[in-house]
């Protein structure tokens, strides 16, 4: 295969799939898919403690784990 060629089938490969999406396109599709799992009766809902341990554990790995 050319090089012209290759570069050509590499740049399509680029504007496929959902990543290669608009972002408000992604946000739209996956609000989608999360109404209708919740619709479904399948959705999870964060409890308060869940939420509180989320954070938590955003907070450590976001500050590589250090605690002031």
């Amino acid at each position: 295969m050319s090089n012209q060629a290759n570069q050509s089938n590499q740049s399509n490969t680029s504007n496929r799939g959902f990543a290669s999406m608009d972002e408000d396109k992604q946000r739209e599709i996956a609000s989608q898919g999360g109404k209708a799992s919740h619709e479904k009766g399948t959705g999870h809902e964060f409890s308060s403690e869940e939420a509180r341990e989320a954070g938590r554990k955003g907070g450590q790995n976001s500050h590589g784990g250090q605690q002031k």
